[in-house]
């Protein structure tokens, strides 16, 4: 159920309720207010950056306290936040504090669904998090059209307002009720690394690296490096497919219709490369997965059939890196500092997506195409593929058999799910070596 819960929960995120609605709001805000387009647009780019801001200090915090200690106040000062927008006078400043807080507080509403869901799967952890990635794109797809709604029907004002609430109960609902990280013991919202268990004391650290440690070590850059990379590449092409297709003399319907192969794609992405993820190294996938939109730029042209296929192989990877992410630093990093560590590479690939289609645009006016960039946009995906087939073995491979034994364990209450000298075996027959759970 936290793979449901999760989806759930994050369809009403920062991402689609602020970010992928922006356009919609766009229009109207400069009607009422009178200001050019460019200068209401600032709005999106502060609400961004400061989502990136706030995200490795969510991290942070994820690593000293309860998941629902972290989550519940940020979903609620979120979607407070998101409903001030409609309260904002005519004023650049106020106008663009609602939105830098939204994206603030928003960045304890991403991490604490990731820890949540590597911590119940690990023989089965790529296929959980595809699933949710699956349940949250599905979901997202549906706040363009609730917030077209309420545009209409009550104005962009008050659009912001019932957006909130539905965000608020949705989140709050789901992540209450479907959403729990395994084996946590807590007082008074502070996590417990040791914990009374009858007359013994359990020790409750997970495994892995400390921050310091990874930060010495290779596979921290190697992962940020292959996700921010891929992400540059990824986000130009994406938000400049429109006016590319469009100046090659695509008609507005197919142009559209490639937007909706692009989703389609993306989602199917996400799901197939969580299945393989379970099967196959991850360095293997990564850098099969990153090589799709190299074919696919080169098949992105009139006519309509050769740019679907193109748009189709650039979507399989969009999202993708995200997904990769909760994965790679499992299993290259441990799960020890596992919000700290997401949250300063989750900023970074933030960051870098953010800058992807600035430098696209930018490159465009410099070289007069936008296919004078797909040899660099290539070399940038080719090189982070390169990269992920170096990440060598996994340092915390998964271990035979948990997911059984923790299911087993959730269904007949055997023994608690914080004990780390030894659980119930898959089979049910007696208990799991101390050896095999570490």
């Amino acid at each position: 159920m936290v793979v449901v819960g999760s989806g759930l929960a994050q369809t009403v995120g920062h991402g689609p309720l602020v970010l992928s609605t922006f356009g919609l709001f766009l229009l109207q805000i400069t009607d009422e207010t009178g200001w050019d387009r460019s200068t209401v647009s600032v709005a999106f780019t502060v609400s961004a950056v400061s989502f990136a801001v706030g995200t490795p200090l969510a991290g942070r915090l994820l690593d000293r306290y309860t998941l629902h200690a972290v989550l519940i106040p940020s979903y609620l000062l979120y979607t407070a936040s998101v409903a001030s927008i409609s309260l904002v006078p005519p004023s650049l400043p106020v106008f663009y504090l609602p939105f830098l807080l939204a994206g603030f507080f928003a960045g304890g509403t991403f991490l604490p669904f990731s820890k949540a869901v590597v911590s119940w799967f690990d023989n089965k952890r790529g296929t959980a998090i595809g699933v949710t990635a699956a349940i949250a794109a599905l979901g997202a797809s549906l706040t363009p059209i609730l917030a077209r709604t309420l545009i209409d029907a009550v104005g962009w004002r008050q659009a912001y307002v019932w957006m909130a609430l539905v965000a608020a109960l949705i989140s709050l609902t789901a992540t209450t009720a479907l959403v729990r990280v395994r084996g946590e013991r807590s007082k008074r919202g502070r996590l417990l690394e040791n914990t009374a268990g009858g007359d013994r004391e359990a020790h409750v650290v997970l495994p892995g690296l400390t921050v310091p440690e990874a930060l010495a070590g290779r596979h921290l850059w190697m992962i940020g490096a292959v996700l921010c990379l891929s992400s540059l590449a990824i986000s130009g092409i994406q938000v400049n497919v429109v006016p590319m297709m469009t100046d090659d003399g695509l008609p507005p319907g197919e142009v559209a219709s490639l937007l909706s192969i692009y989703a389609l794609a993306s989602l199917a992405g996400r799901i197939i490369s969580g299945v393989l993820l379970d099967r196959i190294p991850a360095r293997l996938v990564a850098a099969v997965v990153l090589l799709c939109p190299v074919v696919g730029l080169f098949l992105l042209r009139p006519p309509f059939v050769s740019a679907a296929v193109g748009i189709a192989l650039v979507g399989l990877a969009f999202g993708t890196e995200i997904d990769l992410l909760s994965f790679l630093v499992s299993r290259y990093l441990g799960l020890r500092r596992v919000g700290t560590l997401l949250g300063m590479l989750h900023s970074a690939i933030l960051l870098f997506s953010a800058l992807g289609p600035l430098l696209t645009e930018l490159g465009r006016h410099a070289a007069g195409d936008y296919r004078a960039l797909f040899p660099y946009i290539a070399a940038a995906l080719v090189l982070s593929s390169l990269i992920a087939l170096c990440l060598g073995p996994y340092r915390y491979p998964a271990v035979r058999g948990f997911d059984q034994a923790v299911a087993q364990m959730e269904a007949t209450s055997v023994a608690p799910l914080t004990e780390p000298a030894g659980a119930v075996s898959p089979s049910g027959s007696g208990r799991v070596p101390d050896s095999d759970l570490r």
